[in-house]
Protein backbone atom coordinates (compact mmCIF):
# COMPACT_ATOMS: atom_id res chain seq x y z
CA UNK A 1 0.00 0.00 0.00
CA UNK A 2 0.87 3.57 -0.71
CA UNK A 3 2.21 5.52 1.91
CA UNK A 4 0.30 8.53 1.11
CA UNK A 5 -2.48 10.09 3.95
CA UNK A 6 -6.08 11.24 2.35
CA UNK A 7 -6.42 14.60 1.35
CA UNK A 8 -6.95 17.24 3.88
CA UNK A 9 -9.22 20.17 3.27
CA UNK A 10 -6.58 23.06 2.02
CA UNK A 11 -4.91 20.43 -0.76
CA UNK A 12 -4.29 17.71 -2.48
CA UNK A 13 -2.30 14.16 -1.44
CA UNK A 14 1.06 14.12 -3.58
CA UNK A 15 1.39 11.94 -5.68
CA UNK A 16 -2.28 10.64 -6.15
CA UNK A 17 -4.55 10.12 -9.35
CA UNK A 18 -7.89 11.54 -8.79
CA UNK A 19 -10.86 10.17 -10.80
CA UNK A 20 -13.06 13.12 -11.07
CA UNK A 21 -16.59 12.93 -12.42
CA UNK A 22 -17.82 15.57 -14.30
CA UNK A 23 -21.08 17.15 -15.45
CA UNK A 24 -23.18 14.65 -18.02
CA UNK A 25 -25.24 17.80 -19.67
CA UNK A 26 -26.04 20.31 -16.81
CA UNK A 27 -22.67 22.02 -15.37
CA UNK A 28 -24.09 22.92 -12.25
CA UNK A 29 -23.58 19.55 -11.33
CA UNK A 30 -20.33 19.09 -10.88
CA UNK A 31 -19.52 19.39 -7.12
CA UNK A 32 -17.23 21.70 -4.96
CA UNK A 33 -14.65 19.11 -4.41
CA UNK A 34 -14.05 18.11 -8.30
CA UNK A 35 -13.75 22.14 -8.63
CA UNK A 36 -11.05 22.32 -5.46
CA UNK A 37 -9.55 19.03 -7.09
CA UNK A 38 -9.45 20.61 -10.45
CA UNK A 39 -7.99 23.86 -9.10
CA UNK A 40 -5.31 22.30 -7.25
CA UNK A 41 -3.90 19.30 -9.15
CA UNK A 42 -0.95 19.46 -11.02
CA UNK A 43 -2.04 17.77 -14.35
CA UNK A 44 -5.43 16.98 -16.06
CA UNK A 45 -5.79 13.58 -17.76
CA UNK A 46 -8.62 14.03 -20.42
CA UNK A 47 -10.54 12.37 -22.67
CA UNK A 48 -10.70 15.31 -24.78
CA UNK A 49 -8.30 17.94 -24.12
CA UNK A 50 -10.59 20.34 -26.44
CA UNK A 51 -14.03 19.82 -24.10
CA UNK A 52 -11.93 19.57 -21.33
CA UNK A 53 -10.93 23.03 -21.73
CA UNK A 54 -13.60 23.93 -22.40
CA UNK A 55 -15.16 23.33 -18.80
CA UNK A 56 -12.07 24.35 -17.19
CA UNK A 57 -12.68 27.92 -19.40
CA UNK A 58 -16.37 27.79 -17.92
CA UNK A 59 -15.52 27.67 -13.94
CA UNK A 60 -11.91 30.04 -14.45
CA UNK A 61 -9.39 27.03 -14.30
CA UNK A 62 -6.06 27.06 -16.42
CA UNK A 63 -4.26 23.35 -16.20
CA UNK A 64 -2.00 21.72 -18.11
CA UNK A 65 -3.38 18.77 -20.33
CA UNK A 66 -2.67 15.69 -21.22
CA UNK A 67 -5.13 13.50 -23.06
CA UNK A 68 -6.14 10.09 -22.82
CA UNK A 69 -8.52 8.22 -24.47
CA UNK A 70 -9.73 4.56 -25.84
CA UNK A 71 -6.53 4.55 -28.50
CA UNK A 72 -3.63 5.64 -26.27
CA UNK A 73 -4.20 4.96 -22.51
CA UNK A 74 -1.61 1.91 -23.06
CA UNK A 75 1.27 4.57 -24.04
CA UNK A 76 -0.19 7.33 -21.67
CA UNK A 77 -0.48 5.33 -18.88
CA UNK A 78 3.55 4.69 -17.76
CA UNK A 79 4.76 8.14 -17.95
CA UNK A 80 1.33 9.29 -15.85
CA UNK A 81 2.78 6.98 -13.73
CA UNK A 82 5.92 8.12 -13.49
CA UNK A 83 4.52 12.05 -12.81
CA UNK A 84 2.90 10.61 -10.04
CA UNK A 85 5.75 9.01 -8.68
CA UNK A 86 7.74 12.12 -8.78
CA UNK A 87 5.20 13.58 -6.56
CA UNK A 88 2.73 15.27 -8.82
CA UNK A 89 -1.10 15.08 -8.41
CA UNK A 90 -3.10 13.93 -11.62
CA UNK A 91 -6.99 14.27 -12.55
CA UNK A 92 -8.27 11.60 -14.56
CA UNK A 93 -11.51 13.02 -16.49
CA UNK A 94 -13.58 12.33 -19.58
CA UNK A 95 -16.10 13.85 -21.41
CA UNK A 96 -19.26 13.18 -18.72
CA UNK A 97 -19.75 11.65 -16.04
CA UNK A 98 -17.28 8.88 -13.93
CA UNK A 99 -14.01 8.15 -15.26
CA UNK A 100 -14.16 4.09 -16.01
CA UNK A 101 -18.12 3.62 -16.72
CA UNK A 102 -18.01 2.88 -20.06
CA UNK A 103 -14.87 5.43 -20.66
CA UNK A 104 -11.00 6.10 -20.56
CA UNK A 105 -10.00 4.99 -17.22
CA UNK A 106 -9.86 1.11 -15.61
CA UNK A 107 -6.39 0.33 -17.33
CA UNK A 108 -4.56 3.38 -15.88
CA UNK A 109 -6.23 2.84 -12.39
CA UNK A 110 -5.32 -0.63 -12.35
CA UNK A 111 -1.51 0.54 -13.25
CA UNK A 112 -1.57 3.17 -10.88
CA UNK A 113 -2.20 0.74 -8.28
CA UNK A 114 -0.42 -1.75 -9.40
CA UNK A 115 2.52 0.51 -8.89
CA UNK A 116 1.15 1.16 -5.08
CA UNK A 117 0.34 4.59 -5.72
CA UNK A 118 -2.80 6.08 -4.34
CA UNK A 119 -6.17 6.50 -6.39
CA UNK A 120 -8.67 8.38 -4.83
CA UNK A 121 -12.44 8.89 -6.52
CA UNK A 122 -14.22 12.12 -6.34
CA UNK A 123 -17.79 10.66 -7.30
CA UNK A 124 -20.52 13.33 -8.91
CA UNK A 125 -22.75 12.96 -12.17
CA UNK A 126 -23.32 9.53 -13.77
CA UNK A 127 -25.78 8.52 -16.22
CA UNK A 128 -26.26 5.23 -15.12
CA UNK A 129 -27.29 6.30 -11.42
CA UNK A 130 -29.33 9.10 -12.39
CA UNK A 131 -31.32 7.01 -14.91
CA UNK A 132 -31.70 4.23 -12.58
CA UNK A 133 -32.67 6.02 -9.87
CA UNK A 134 -35.62 8.00 -11.54
CA UNK A 135 -37.02 4.99 -13.71
CA UNK A 136 -39.35 3.69 -11.56
CA UNK A 137 -37.45 0.25 -12.18
CA UNK A 138 -36.22 -1.55 -9.42
CA UNK A 139 -32.91 -0.25 -8.66
CA UNK A 140 -32.43 -3.27 -5.61
CA UNK A 141 -30.45 -5.35 -7.74
CA UNK A 142 -29.86 -4.29 -11.04
CA UNK A 143 -26.51 -5.39 -14.03
CA UNK A 144 -24.91 -2.94 -15.92
CA UNK A 145 -23.95 -3.91 -19.46
CA UNK A 146 -22.23 -0.02 -20.99
CA UNK A 147 -22.33 -0.41 -24.57
CA UNK A 148 -23.42 -4.01 -26.22
CA UNK A 149 -21.70 -5.16 -29.13
CA UNK A 150 -21.91 -3.84 -32.52
CA UNK A 151 -22.14 -6.50 -34.54
CA UNK A 152 -25.54 -8.65 -35.27
CA UNK A 153 -24.25 -11.40 -33.76
CA UNK A 154 -22.11 -11.35 -30.56
CA UNK A 155 -25.01 -8.42 -29.71
CA UNK A 156 -27.85 -10.69 -30.03
CA UNK A 157 -25.83 -13.46 -28.25
CA UNK A 158 -25.39 -10.91 -25.36
CA UNK A 159 -28.48 -10.27 -24.85
CA UNK A 160 -30.02 -13.62 -24.99
CA UNK A 161 -27.61 -14.61 -22.05
CA UNK A 162 -29.30 -11.74 -19.93
CA UNK A 163 -32.14 -13.64 -19.88
CA UNK A 164 -32.05 -15.39 -17.20
CA UNK A 165 -30.03 -12.17 -14.88
CA UNK A 166 -32.26 -11.33 -11.95
CA UNK A 167 -32.65 -7.02 -11.59
CA UNK A 168 -32.83 -4.14 -13.43
CA UNK A 169 -30.52 -4.60 -16.94
CA UNK A 170 -29.32 -1.50 -17.55
CA UNK A 171 -26.94 -0.05 -20.80
CA UNK A 172 -26.12 2.45 -22.85
CA UNK A 173 -27.05 2.91 -26.70
CA UNK A 174 -26.06 5.29 -29.24
CA UNK A 175 -28.83 7.29 -31.04
CA UNK A 176 -27.64 5.51 -34.83
CA UNK A 177 -28.37 2.17 -33.09
CA UNK A 178 -31.57 2.77 -30.51
CA UNK A 179 -34.01 1.58 -33.22
CA UNK A 180 -31.94 -1.75 -34.00
CA UNK A 181 -31.75 -2.20 -30.15
CA UNK A 182 -35.39 -1.80 -29.59
CA UNK A 183 -36.18 -4.14 -32.53
CA UNK A 184 -33.77 -6.79 -31.05
CA UNK A 185 -35.11 -6.34 -27.04
CA UNK A 186 -38.82 -7.06 -28.71
CA UNK A 187 -37.54 -10.09 -29.80
CA UNK A 188 -35.49 -11.78 -27.09
CA UNK A 189 -37.66 -9.34 -23.95
CA UNK A 190 -40.93 -9.01 -25.59
CA UNK A 191 -42.99 -8.67 -22.45
CA UNK A 192 -41.05 -6.41 -20.25
CA UNK A 193 -40.99 -3.13 -19.61
CA UNK A 194 -38.47 -1.10 -21.01
CA UNK A 195 -37.37 2.60 -20.32
CA UNK A 196 -35.17 5.25 -22.06
CA UNK A 197 -33.96 7.89 -20.60
CA UNK A 198 -32.89 10.73 -22.81
CA UNK A 199 -30.98 13.50 -22.48
CA UNK A 200 -30.14 13.06 -18.78
CA UNK A 201 -30.02 16.41 -16.95
CA UNK A 202 -30.32 18.82 -20.22
CA UNK A 203 -33.03 20.92 -21.45
CA UNK A 204 -35.19 18.11 -23.19
CA UNK A 205 -34.38 15.25 -20.75
CA UNK A 206 -37.31 12.86 -21.20
CA UNK A 207 -38.34 9.30 -19.58
CA UNK A 208 -40.25 7.10 -22.33
CA UNK A 209 -41.43 3.59 -21.06
CA UNK A 210 -43.34 0.76 -22.63
CA UNK A 211 -42.87 -2.26 -24.45
CA UNK A 212 -39.37 -2.59 -26.43
CA UNK A 213 -42.44 -2.63 -29.53
CA UNK A 214 -43.80 0.66 -28.31
CA UNK A 215 -40.94 2.63 -28.21
CA UNK A 216 -39.70 1.30 -31.43
CA UNK A 217 -42.85 2.55 -32.71
CA UNK A 218 -41.96 5.74 -30.87
CA UNK A 219 -38.71 5.96 -32.15
CA UNK A 220 -39.66 5.20 -35.64
CA UNK A 221 -42.21 8.26 -35.71
CA UNK A 222 -40.40 10.83 -33.42
CA UNK A 223 -36.28 9.77 -34.43
CA UNK A 224 -35.64 10.21 -31.03
CA UNK A 225 -32.08 12.20 -30.74
CA UNK A 226 -29.32 12.24 -27.92
CA UNK A 227 -27.79 10.10 -25.24
CA UNK A 228 -29.81 7.43 -24.30
CA UNK A 229 -29.79 5.23 -21.00
CA UNK A 230 -31.95 1.55 -22.03
CA UNK A 231 -33.30 0.21 -18.88
CA UNK A 232 -34.74 -3.01 -18.98
CA UNK A 233 -37.20 -4.19 -16.22
CA UNK A 234 -36.81 -7.79 -14.46
CA UNK A 235 -37.99 -10.87 -15.28
CA UNK A 236 -41.34 -11.31 -13.55
CA UNK A 237 -43.61 -15.04 -14.00
CA UNK A 238 -45.99 -13.11 -16.71
CA UNK A 239 -42.75 -12.29 -18.65
CA UNK A 240 -41.35 -15.54 -18.07
CA UNK A 241 -40.68 -18.01 -20.90
CA UNK A 242 -42.80 -21.24 -20.83
CA UNK A 243 -41.33 -24.11 -19.64
CA UNK A 244 -40.83 -26.87 -22.54
CA UNK A 245 -42.87 -30.16 -22.45
CA UNK A 246 -40.65 -33.05 -21.27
Amino acid sequence: MSGAQPSQAGGLTPGTLYLVATPIGNLEDITLRALRVLRTCDLVAAEDTRRTGQLLTHFGIRKPMLSLHQFNEARRTQPIIERLQQGATVALVTDAGSPGISDPGQRLVQAVRAAGLRVEPVPGPCALVAALTASGLPTDQFHFLGFLPHKPGPRRRCLEALRPIPGTLVLYEAPYRLERLLAELHQVFPDRTVVLARELTKKFEEFLSGSAAQLLAMAQQRKLRGEFVVLIAPQTESSAPASRAE
